[in-house]
């Protein structure tokens, strides 16, 4: 996976191989996809590994990086461009997860799909 069109396609065509999905939590799982791939293209050093888990009332995605940094939420008063992806993933996800390991880390984020 390189880069967060492919992974957003990887997780369309899985999607919409288990069952209908409203297509705002469709909307939601593209957008936690594509922010935590961007993340690690931009801030870790390129995705090492990219998963997606999809069950009866969740999906986890699951992005793994070369950075060993944990992800921060800046401040409003810092004047640059961008960080509004972690706490967008953080908003929308019922449970993210981040496991630093020797090889940079591994972001698990948990999307709720509504029956």
């Amino acid at each position: 996976m390189r880069t967060s069109a492919e992974a957003r396609e990887v997780a369309r065509r899985r999607l919409a191989g288990i069952r209908p999905v409203k297509p705002a939590q469709v909307d939601d799982l593209m957008l936690v996809v594509s922010e935590l791939v961007t993340n690690a293209e931009r801030h870790g050093g390129g995705v090492t590994a990219f998963g997606l888990e999809v069950e009866r009332d969740t999906v986890t995605v699951c992005v793994g990086d070369r950075s060993g940094e944990r992800p921060v939420i800046r401040r409003r008063e810092e004047l640059v461009p961008g960080g509004f992806g972690w706490p967008i993933v953080l908003h929308l996800c019922r449970e993210v997860t981040v496991s630093v390991h020797p090889e940079g880390k591994t972001i698990r984020a948990v999307v709720p799909l509504e029956q």
